[in-house]
Parts: structure tokens; C-alpha cells; sequence
């Protein structure tokens, strides 16, 4: 579960729970951000929440 992101976690944060590394969650950030259609990274998970991908 991503709740972190939610709160505003750090990539180093979400890389330590699923695994990536941090640079590959920080470099993958603005692609979903843009598939989501959302501002920032909080308003992508809730939006993903929504679409059932999380």
C-alpha cells in the first residue's frame, strides 16, 4: 500500500517499501503524474485509488 505517497513520502521512501531503486521511483514519478492528469504526486495516487490501479 502506497499511503506514504499520499502524505507526501519521499522516492527514497517508496523505493525502500516496493523495492526500486530511488532513482528509478524519482524518474518514474512525473510519467504517472501525466497518465493520471494530476498536479503532483498526491493527487496521482488518489487518482489512481479511483481507477482501481493501486
Amino acid at each position: 500500500m502506497l499511503t506514504g505517497s499520499v502524505a507526501g513520502a519521499r522516492a527514497a521512501d517508496v523505493a525502500g517499501r516496493l523495492r526500486p531503486s530511488e532513482s528509478a521511483v524519482r524518474n518514474r514519478l512525473p510519467a504517472a503524474i501525466g497518465r493520471t492528469g494530476t498536479r503532483n504526486r498526491a493527487e496521482a495516487v488518489r487518482e489512481a485509488r479511483q481507477r482501481g490501479w493501486l
